[in-house]
């Protein structure tokens, strides 16, 4: 077996889509007997997907993952254990002693184009509880995230979201078109998913979602402090407005400036809506995958 971790410093590197290095592990009978350093190339996700399959991968440990990274990955054959951090050696012995559990960690959103931005890197990923819990002979065993009649289907929705003091953030109606997913799949925040999953089709629904079953709550790992020196014009930028960044592949990514001071300014990555109770109506509008 051929297991690959997202490695940076010894660490599991928390976004796979942006991760540089793999620690390879050769592991025979339940132990590892080698192992080495590779490097991704600054491939995107498909591409990782692919440079992982052709070393002949079977498990990949990371941490945060997107879905589209996750299909890339199942379409290869490659098994998932994500929502994993701290040592990558130690995440490799764990896996073949059965420790390990898949979160699922993916970038959620609940239907509006989103913006993800951690540290520069320009994913910002949140978990989702899927069970996937690694067995007492390695590797993950899946059970779905949520149970409904609507799981694994493609669902149309129309939706209008609201904060606790009733102001609108997000319409589908307002833009005239349902919103279009697969529901369980981790392509929605965790609470709208399982809104969904056992709706009928004409269906209204009116859910209160909190932090943790929206955005996550507030990440302080999300702030980070630069000189202003390195960003020419970044000493007009006022406190709280909204600008974008390029991360190190040349993506551009949102950041809202939380402080400054004569030689530096710190930023927020955390997705806008992080810390915030959400409200959401749903209607089912058509079930696609019957």
């Amino acid at each position: 077996m051929r297991i690959a971790v997202t490695y940076e410093n010894g660490e599991i590197f928390q976004h796979f889509g942006h991760t540089e290095q793999f620690k390879v592990y050769e592991a025979e009978d339940g132990k590892i007997v080698s192992s080495e350093v590779i490097g991704s190339n600054g491939s995107g996700h498909g591409a990782l997907a692919t440079l992982l399959a052709g070393q002949g991968i079977d498990v990949l440990i990371c941490g945060g993952i997107g879905g589209g990274a996750q299909a890339a990955l199942a379409e290869q054959g490659i098994e998932l254990c994500a929502g994993q951090s701290g040592n990558a050696d130690e995440a490799a012995e764990a896996f073949l002693r059965g420790e390990l559990v898949n979160s699922g960690a993916n970038c959620d959103h609940h239907g509006e184009g989103h913006s993800c931005g951690h540290h520069g890197d320009g994913e910002h990923c949140g978990h989702h509880d899927g069970e996937e819990h690694c067995g007492s002979h390695g590797g993950c065993h899946k059970e779905p995230a949520i149970q409904g009649r609507n799981v694994g289907k493609t669902c149309r929705t129309h939706y209008r979201g609201t904060f606790n003091d009733g102001t609108q953030f997000d319409s589908s109606y307002d833009r005239g078109e349902p919103l279009e997913f697969v529901c369980g799949a981790g392509m929605m925040i965790k609470g709208f998913d399982a809104a969904v999953a056992d709706m009928e089709v004409g269906q209204t629904v009116n859910v209160h979602l909190m932090p943790s079953e929206a955005y996550g709550e507030v990440d302080p790992n999300a702030f980070f402090t630069v000189p202003l020196a390195q960003l020419p014009g970044a000493e007009d930028l006022p406190v709280g407005v909204q600008v974008y960044l390029q991360n190190q592949f040349g993506q551009p990514f949102p950041v809202k400036v939380a402080a400054k001071d004569e030689s530096t300014i710190t930023f927020d990555a955390n997705h806008e809506m992080a810390g915030k109770e959400l409200n959401f109506a749903i209607e089912l509008v058509e079930v696609l995958d019957k």
